[in-house]
């Protein structure tokens, strides 16, 4: 597979995603959900922060979006009360999940797959 190829995979999931009015993230927001998911927690703001090379209030910004779409949590640290943990949510879980099928899909899809508005050498 080549990067035109890997390309066409996503847009094809994404747009399978926007059709079924799935939330709209930005890939901030994306990529820090799957962080959060993907890798072992705990997850703090400052710890996602060093991971994913943004500031703060980036992060900050991007848990807030997730949580009022009830994808991830906050959580005071009962062991440092000054720290707020990221947490999962089976609502994240399940969107991840099909989002997870949707890029399936499309990397699934037959090769008559409608190439038209790619460069001829795809």
């Amino acid at each position: 597979m080549n990067e035109l190829q890997a390309l066409d995979i996503w847009r094809r999931a994404l747009v399978n995603s926007v059709r079924l009015e799935a939330p709209d993230l930005s890939a901030r927001q994306m990529g820090l959900l799957l962080t959060v998911y993907l890798s072992p927690p705990p997850h703090t703001v400052r710890g996602l922060s060093s991971i994913l090379k943004v500031s703060k209030p980036a992060i900050t910004r991007a848990v807030n979006r997730l949580s009022e779409l009830g994808l991830a949590r906050r959580k005071v640290d009962e062991d440092d009360r000054r720290s707020v943990l990221i947490q999962r949510t089976v609502k994240g879980s399940v969107f991840l999940r099909e989002f997870g099928e949707l890029i399936a899909a499309a990397a699934n899809q037959d090769d008559n797959a409608d190439t038209s508005a790619l460069p001829p050498e795809y």
